[in-house]
């Protein structure tokens, strides 16, 4: 492939054409149109949210309902191409809304962020300048703040931390905010930026303390784990009766018990558990708009916050009572980017019911405890692949080019039987042979 200069001012049309040039046997090229809005206005909003645009990439927009949760019922709605996961999803939404519910909290809401910056002079200096431009700094950071803080919101706190047993003349400024219904990402950087720039200035101007304070970097932390959020389910053990056929409920609840505890101490398996939880947590995260890396980091973060990674859900057994719980920093927003520009965001906002941010975070919460009760249930009972692959059917059979009979008498087939690659294939060219 060839360089090019100027490409990002080229037409979307151009672009590809630059493509087609570049790569004569990529046929596919030629289906981006399909791709496009029919209404050029949206589409150019939506282009508009990224750089070097050609197309779009499509995802399923799935809705999973009949969840409660604290009493108020829910249609949930989830963007994600991964077979099974709304399935799963709605079918622990049906079970618990059958047993009381599922319970949600939002424990606290503070965000952070620091002014990272290197001082080579006297410490003791250093932290009795801040203790007496702490409050001038505050006071000049108002413009900035001022609309948050009319909302609620705002600067918490501010203090200068010595960081230099981790790095030579390394400290911060460490600053936590509370930005309401917003993620807060460009409030809190244009805060931190504005913040690092001004105490750089007030050290040079003093008179009274020598040395540079060097700003290396002024920015958000996306570690919010003030950020907090917990959802549980509870019931009796007696009502776990039915879950597999000829399963006690006692024998369920300790099999299910075990699976999480093995995720509490085991790596290999905490890591496939925890992805399990955010195929939940993401697939809502996206369709509202929200920014699912910044929550999976955290999210991974806090699972080894003790040094060791750890499956993010417990389950107690207790008094005759099954308890199954997430805890998990989730730091989103309903107002702001995305979740007010992207016309899908706002339909999966209203679906919700017009969600405040902490409402937010408990039903993103407990897509993610769902989620995991789902696989749970199905790893400890029958295997997980038996619900996964005939949910997997529809993709198999669509890959080999299946008839629309084909897919019909397909599903027929597999109705009691394990679904493979291999079997579907098998069955077509059965299928084939006797027409």
């Amino acid at each position: 492939m060839n360089k090019i200069a100027g490409f990002s001012k080229l037409s979307k049309e151009e672009k590809i054409n630059w493509l087609k040039t570049q790569l004569p046997q990529a046929f596919s090229l030629d289906i981006l149109p399909d791709f496009w809005l029919a209404n050029p206005v949206t589409q150019k909003q939506i282009e508009e949210f990224s750089e070097n645009t050609i197309g779009n990439f499509v995802l399923p927009f799935g809705v999973a309902p009949n969840f409660m949760i604290n009493q108020n019922l829910y249609s949930i709605p989830f963007v994600t191409e991964e077979s099974s996961v709304v399935a799963a999803a709605a079918r622990s939404g049906k079970f618990w809304m059958q047993r009381g519910g599922f319970q949600a909290e939002v424990i606290s809401t503070s965000k952070n962020g620091q002014v990272h910056f290197f001082w080579e002079g006297d410490k003791q200096n250093l932290f009795d300048f801040f203790g007496k431009v702490r409050t001038q700094l505050l006071e000049q950071l108002k413009p900035i703040t001022r609309n948050m803080d009319k909302r609620g919101g705002g600067i918490r706190s501010i203090e200068l931390v010595d960081c230099t047993a981790k790095l030579a003349n390394y400290f911060q400024i460490f600053v936590t905010f509370e930005t309401c219904d917003a993620m807060g990402a460009n409030f809190i950087n244009s805060v931190l930026e504005d913040l690092g720039a001004r105490f750089k200035a007030a050290v040079s101007e003093s008179p009274v303390i020598d040395g540079e304070v060097d700003i290396n970097l002024c920015i958000l932390s996306n570690y919010t784990p003030e950020c907090l959020v917990r959802a549980k389910v509870i019931c009796p053990i007696s009502d776990l009766v039915g879950v597999k056929k000829d399963m006690p409920a006692e024998v369920f609840a300790e099999r299910f018990k075990r699976a999480v505890d093995i995720a509490r101490v085991d790596i290999r398996r905490a890591v496939t558990h925890n992805k399990g939880i955010f195929n939940g947590i993401d697939a809502v995260v996206l369709a509202t708009g929200n920014d699912f890396r910044a929550i999976e980091a955290c999210g991974h973060a806090y699972a080894a916050r003790d040094g060791q990674y750890r499956g993010l859900t417990q389950c107690e057994l207790h008094d005759g009572l099954f308890e199954f719980s997430l805890e998990i920093p989730l730091a989103i927003g309903t107002v702001g980017g995305l979740t007010s520009l992207h016309p899908m965001a706002r339909v999966s906002l209203e679906m919700l019911g017009a969600p405040n941010a902490k409402a937010l975070m408990q039903i993103v919460a407990v897509a993610g405890l769902a989620q995991n009760f789902g696989a749970l249930r199905s790893l400890v009972t029958t295997g997980i692949q038996q619900g996964h692959m005939k949910m997997h059917l529809l993709n198999i059979l669509n890959h080999l080019k299946a008839t629309e009979s084909e897919i019909k008498s397909a599903k027929i087939y597999f109705t009691d039987k394990a679904v493979s690659f291999a079997a579907v294939r098998e069955f077509l060219n059965k299928s084939k042979s006797v027409h």
